[in-house]
């Protein structure tokens, strides 16, 4: 096992106007389980492709433990790499494909045949050595795909979206699977995806970047609660949160024909540059109180799963074509709810659970 550190490591594609990763600062920890999440075209597998030998490093570096890698190829890095479309050889069976690596590299066969049976023991696959690929579903594919990677003993695992070739259901078995299975092999792993509820129910830490930017890194617990700025907010959690401009007042936000308080001080810092506000508010976090007393939505769907209910609402008063300043609003609440579309509905904020953002930099006021 090793470290895993990014220093200020960028990477610009040949006629890119943009860098893909733009000095990436980031270090993982020994026996780490890191996510790298955000939206297509963010960077995070170029990042993962760096680390792995696969993508230039045009400057700065890519350290692995102690040794500086950013020049080494790919196989003096010791890192393992498993790929969104698993990449198993055809014509060889499950045990000849997870044993490949290692017979390229000039390891014993007994000793192979002991690893891996090994990982066929963890992976459940030992009834599945002699078939071939084309006879196993897309779930036991991947898991050979895994088992190759655990045979090697590598330093670091690397994963780039190895999950998204799957369906809904198998997704959320296997995802429990895998960080079960890296928390027991106690291997640093850096792991890339686009879902960001795959990123909060799997990672130690999860790093959110977008345009080749790192945004924010941290446990899932405090991206949720204390997102850095309005991008993070917006990108993590399902559904997400709740965003609103408004022009700052004597008091609070103007949120369509209704004034939602925000403390003074807060309210000064984020509206000094515009004069207006960006608040954020968690869906869960609203609470039904009485006329006049928060602020007031009209229901436009109400959406029912059997243990929650989801109110899709738009500010009552607000402008309908200011595209700029959207004003839709994402209720949770009882899943027996009666509320039908068209119901005008006054909510509440927690002064807890209440955000506040800077519009003209995008970042939190704490």
């Amino acid at each position: 096992m090793a470290t895993v550190s990014f220093q200020q490591a960028t990477r610009v594609y040949p006629n890119s106007e943009r860098p893909a990763v733009d000095a990436l600062d980031l270090d993982v920890a020994d026996g780490e389980f890191l996510v790298l999440v955000g939206p297509s075209g963010c960077g995070k597998s170029t990042s993962l492709r760096m680390l792995a030998g696969l993508e230039e490093v045009d400057s700065g570096s890519v350290l692995i433990g102690d040794r500086d890698v950013t020049d080494s190829p790919p196989k003096q890095r010791d890192i393992a790499m498993v790929f969104q479309n698993y990449a198993l050889y055809p014509h060889m069976t499950v045990g000849e494909n997870m044993g490949f690596a290692l017979k390229l590299a000039g390891v014993k066969k007994t000793e192979i045949a002991g690893r891996v049976a090994a990982a066929a023991k963890i992976l459940d696959l030992e009834a599945y050595l002699e078939r071939r690929p084309k006879a196993l579903s897309g779930g036991q594919r991947q898991r050979v795909a895994m088992g190759r990677a655990i045979v090697r003993q590598p330093q670091v695992f690397l994963m780039d979206e190895p999950l998204s070739n799957l369906d809904a259901k198998l997704r959320v078995q296997t995802r429990t699977q895998i960080a079960a299975l890296v928390k027991r092999l106690g291997t640093t792993t850096v792991y890339v995806t686009h879902d960001q509820v795959e990123a909060m129910t799997m990672g130690d830490r999860v790093a959110v970047l977008k345009d080749g930017v790192l945004l924010q890194c941290a446990a899932p617990a405090e991206l949720y609660d204390r997102p850095a700025n309005v991008f993070v907010a917006g990108f993590i959690g399902s559904p997400a949160m709740n965003l609103v401009t408004g022009a700052a007042v004597e008091g609070g936000v103007r949120l369509g024909g209704t004034v939602l308080p925000v403390p003074r001080d807060r309210l000064a810092r984020a509206a000094a540059a515009s004069g207006r506000v960006t608040v954020g508010f968690r869906p869960e976090s609203l609470q039904l109180v009485g006329p006049g007393e928060g602020f007031e939505v009209v229901v436009d769907v109400a959406e029912h799963l059997g243990s929650d209910a989801y109110l899709y609402t738009r500010l009552a008063g607000a402008d309908p074509d200011d595209a700029l300043h959207p004003a839709d609003v994402v209720v949770r609440t009882e899943p027996r709810s009666s509320v039908v579309p068209g119901q005008s509905l006054w909510l509440g904020v927690p002064p807890d659970a209440l955000h506040v953002f800077d519009p003209a930099t995008s970042q939190r006021v704490d």
